[in-house]
């Protein structure tokens, strides 16, 4: 089996080609540094995102306060995570880094506020 993939680990953008067999990475093509072949191989076997949205803010000086994830979290655990996010109000202040929702979809990682309010 084959897949073709475009590359996040850099600025360059570089077309992956992977080849697999039963699951497994036999190899991965296109790549010009290193990030790009462990992008790939964690591509295709286990995908990852940092998830990055917003949550409100009662009696702050603004209305809502952005958030991500503290690490990546599985791709499918993207729709939990934002579930868990949503109807969640803070009181100010809020300080950069300070976690929101403890470990959020059972991930075992925090949402942690991106902003000072």
């Amino acid at each position: 089996m084959e897949r073709e993939l475009t590359c996040i680990g850099c600025p360059m953008g570089c077309q992956l080609r992977v080849e697999m067999e039963n699951g497994e990475v036999l190899s991965v093509t296109g790549n010009t540094c290193k990030r790009g072949d462990v992008y790939a191989r964690k591509e295709v076997t286990n995908p990852t995102r940092i998830v990055t949205s917003t949550v409100g803010v009662e009696g702050g000086s603004i209305r809502a306060v952005s958030v991500k994830t503290a690490q990546d979290i599985p791709k499918d655990k993207i729709g939990a995570c934002m579930e868990a996010l949503k109807g969640v109000v803070v009181q100010p202040p809020v300080k950069i880094g300070q976690v929101i929702v403890h470990d959020v979809a059972g991930t075992g990682v925090d949402v942690i506020a991106t902003k000072n309010v």
